[in-house]
């Protein structure tokens, strides 16, 4: 405790021995990595950055650099490692790029290492403020949304006319030491200090010396919070990795990029043109694990089953198909044109034109065609499932719902931003890629629109359910526009070309 060196302080202690109660009224100023975040490293999250919002090579760089920052973060000072992170990370990059990553990407892998500890203390309190080393348009949308934060006071950077950064950062610099002290009294120049401080490093004591009383997280495994415990949940979310890219896990991702994109390339172009009963052989042999549960009914009157599905990636029809070990046609709104011709199964595009699409479908069933249709009209990562489109209930009282889950190590197979065609060979990119497909119970008749009485919107709502309850999901209200709009601000129109 002697390290602290500040005599200011009115109490000093460990965070876990702080209590929270009756801190309704007081204000916190915390700092972020390695405080709020059990992570101290904001490495990979500037590589998400550099990532998302740039390039596979500003990437690369970042990563290649990644030694050199640690060397200036140990030896030289923190505010060089980060001004070198923020430079390669951000210089020339919009800055609504790096918004956009910051709202769709970043909270997903920040809500998952909230430190417990920490945010008892932190959500207590009155008034919260975070006070942070790292670019504040980077973390202020997690902080506010999700922390509940007031206000966050962090590293400014520059922007050139043209709305890019520089690369470079605003007077007073990077938040470090002093640098953090002076930011905090600027912004309580009119008012009371912060009754608490919450920091983890010797950076962050010349500005929990402020606080009437300082408590330090110390460098100790803790349990994160849970999502639900936050002021909000991750349902949406972008971004083509699943794992945070530490410098490992980064170093091990390029390294598979080549390989997994050549081998992506194989088993979709071994099975684009394969029949149907030697497709599941070739992913098998090439790593793709697929697992099968429950039985579809027979066909009657010659009239084709309609197969209702959760939307996880754009090949969702291609398995079920393979797991009813029929020849299903997929239904689409939105794919594109090299999706279309390199799928192994039919799709057909449908318009959005209610009337249109509901006669091609009834049409298609009619014929005896089998149908695949996912009704939440977009895909979505989390357990949660998004408000189901009711027309498809209108078209026979033959549905049968299909649970489905997939498993992906190292790449989303799904993505609101950039080229939609690639989605496919993302998820095949994965080294085992796993789907796993339940068929429930056929609708009951009497829950149905034609022979049941029901509404549309009931029997869509009961399918919903059906399908949360045995996928341990949670039915949500959201839609398609919904997702499209918190992640890239667009109504979801996909580019077909």
């Amino acid at each position: 405790m002697a390290d602290l060196k500040y005599s200011r302080l009115f109490r000093f202690g460990l965070v876990e021995n702080c209590s929270s109660e009756g801190r309704g009224m007081h204000t916190v100023a915390a700092d972020l990595d390695g405080t709020l975040l059990r992570g101290r490293s904001s490495f990979p999250y500037f590589l998400l950055v550099a990532l998302e919002g740039g390039s596979l090579f500003r990437a690369v760089v970042l990563g290649l650099l990644a030694p050199i920052a640690w060397l200036l973060y140990h030896f030289v000072s923190e505010a060089a490692a980060i001004q070198l992170l923020i430079y390669v990370s951000f210089s020339g990059q919009k800055v609504s790029e790096i918004e956009k990553v910051a709202t769709a990407v970043l909270p997903k892998f920040y809500s998952q290492d909230v430190h417990s500890d920490a945010f008892r203390v932190f959500s207590s309190c009155g008034k919260k403020y975070v006070i942070t080393a790292n670019p504040r348009i980077m973390v202020e949308y997690f902080c506010k949304a999700f922390l509940g934060a007031d206000k966050v006071i962090g590293t400014e950077i520059e922007v050139d006319d043209d709305g890019r950064a520089t690369g470079f950062v605003k007077f007073p610099g990077v938040l470090v030491s002093q640098n953090k002290r002076t930011a905090l009294k600027l912004e309580f120049v009119d008012g009371e200090l912060p009754e608490i401080g919450l920091g983890d490093r010797e950076t962050d004591f010349a500005f929990m010396s402020l606080c009437k009383e300082a408590y330090v997280v110390p460098k100790r495994k803790v349990d994160a919070v849970d999502g639900s415990a936050l002021a909000q949940r991750v349902i949406f979310h972008d971004g083509r990795l699943v794992q945070l890219p530490t410098p490992f896990v980064a170093l091990v991702t390029f390294l598979w990029l080549p390989i997994g994109f050549a081998l992506a390339v194989l088993r979709i172009g071994l099975t684009s043109r394969c029949p149907r009963k030697y497709m599941g052989m070739i992913y098998a042999i090439l790593g793709v694990r697929r697992i099968t549960k429950g039985k579809v009914p027979r066909k009657q009157d010659g009239r084709g089953l309609l197969f209702v599905c959760n939307h996880r990636t754009l090949v969702d029809p291609i398995f079920v198909g393979l797991a009813a070990e029929r020849d299903v046609t997929g239904l689409t709104y939105s794919i594109s044109r090299v999706s279309e011709v390199l799928s192994p199964i039919v799709t057909v595009r449908l318009t959005r034109d209610k009337q249109r699409d509901f006669t091609k479908m009834k049409s298609l069933l009619e014929r005896g065609r089998d149908l695949c249709l996912c009704p939440e009209g977009t895909t979505c990562r989390e357990p949660f499932l998004l408000r189901f489109s009711a027309l498809f209930t209108e078209l026979t009282h033959r549905i049968v719902p299909a649970a489905v889950k997939t498993r992906q190590s190292m790449f989303n197979g799904t993505a609101v931003r950039g080229w939609k065609g690639m989605d496919p060979f993302f998820f095949f990119m994965n080294p085992f890629p796993t789907y796993e497909v339940e068929f429930l119970e056929e609708l009951p008749v009497e829950m149905s629109v034609q022979k049941g009485g029901k509404s549309s919107f009931e029997t869509a709502n009961f399918i919903q359910k059906m399908l949360g309850d045995k996928l341990g999901y949670e039915c949500t209200t959201f839609t398609r526009k919904d997702k499209y709009l918190m992640l890239n601000g667009s109504d979801g129109t996909v580019p077909t070309k």
